[in-house]
């Protein structure tokens, strides 16, 4: 039997989700060690002191359920950005609350609106429920607000926009976001994904949180991925009005976030001081990052994330394979209509030492 025939129309379509390429799986493969991973912009340093004493102190309590409700969580997230607790939703890492977005309030009826160059997962939950995909040409590699408005019609049910972007690093500024949402419909819900947020300076920000409050139709999306380095517990919160998160609440799967995730991200939400050695390693780093591209004379694209994409002009499979070879690995973007960059995380000053030595020597 083509059980493909008796799939959802929208699935038929997609691809599976391509992650960054595990440590492990190049060991494999080329029987290599000594890699350094620098694909998936991770959190380059070891995991939290403060995570690990928490999950230590859960350890006893892991044949029960966690708190579907994340209370003490919400708690934490409340008081740390002067939040109400009926305001968050909480997920299985960020890329949970962009499909619960879509399950909650998208149907085949409807049209959901993103950029060109947009973090992939975007189009994959809107061809998973069969809405329509309106991906809007990129401004410079990043989100074109005006015609984002132009796109707008009677069936624009949702609005993805990544701030700063992934993978180009664009930013937009709390005016234009401001600008923006004062013109889009108040029933037309518009999704913030600030994933990468914590990397921007604390000038430039934008007040996410206070737009939501002006809003009512904003929803802000953040994960504990990355500067809070919990990638490998999966856990990330939305903050939108208590009658967003209500309906949010109602479709989330119970205990989609476990007891270590939730001990875990209660401990880093107060740990200030590692959240700022990320984010100027990331500052320090990334600066290097731009000066060896200008010295060498490769085009990169200006970024406010934790990675930068460099362009090198011609199809970079290639380079990327040979990069793996040198026991290196990044992140190739041709899935994003991008095959000729390749997008690389920050990491550490030798990781990046020594990715700075691995491409001079591909490039000959």
């Amino acid at each position: 039997m083509q059980f493909l025939n008796i799939a959802n129309e929208g699935v038929k379509s997609l691809a599976p989700y391509q992650a960054g390429k595990p440590i492990e799986e190049l060991e494999r493969e080329l029987g290599i060690s000594n890699i350094i991973k620098l694909a998936s912009n991770e959190n380059p340093f070891d995991f939290p002191e403060s995570a690990k004493q928490a999950i230590m102190n859960q350890l006893d309590d892991l044949t029960r359920y966690p708190d579907a409700n994340g209370f003490e969580l919400k708690v934490a997230i409340s008081k740390k950005f002067g939040l109400n607790a009926n305001q968050i939703t909480l997920g299985n890492g960020s890329n949970d609350l962009l499909e619960l977005f879509a399950h909650t309030f998208a149907s085949d009826k409807d049209e959901i609106i993103y950029s060109q160059y947009a973090f992939i997962v975007y189009p994959l939950v809107t061809k998973a429920i069969n809405a329509v995909a309106r991906e809007i040409p990129a401004k410079n590699w990043g989100h074109d607000l005006e015609a984002f408005l132009a796109a707008i019609n009677e069936k624009t049910k949702l609005i993805f926009i990544a701030n700063p972007n992934n993978p180009t690093g664009n930013f937009l500024t709390e005016a234009e976001i401001d600008a923006f949402l004062a013109k889009v419909p108040s029933h037309i819900l518009v999704v913030l994904d600030e994933a990468y947020t914590e990397f921007t300076a604390k000038e430039e920000r934008v007040d996410s949180f206070g737009l939501s409050n002006k809003y009512p139709n904003l929803i802000v999306s953040r994960s504990l991925s990355k500067a809070y380095g919990l990638a490998g517990l999966r856990i990330g919160y939305a903050v939108s009005n208590a009658e967003i998160a209500d309906l949010l609440n109602r479709v989330r799967q119970p205990f989609n976030c476990n007891s270590l995730a939730l001990a875990s991200a209660i401990a880093v939400m107060n740990d200030d001081e590692f959240v700022k050695k990320v984010a100027k390693n990331n500052r320090l780093e990334m600066a290097r990052y731009e000066a060896f591209c200008q010295a060498n004379g490769l085009e990169y694209i200006p970024s406010k994330g934790n990675f930068i994409t460099i362009n090198f002009k011609r199809p970079a499979a290639a380079i990327y394979d040979a990069l793996l070879r040198e026991g290196v690995i990044v992140r190739p973007i041709a899935g994003y209509g991008m095959p000729n960059h390749l997008r690389i995380s920050i990491g550490l000053p030798a990781e990046n030492d020594r990715f700075f030595g691995a491409l001079l020597k591909v490039l000959g």
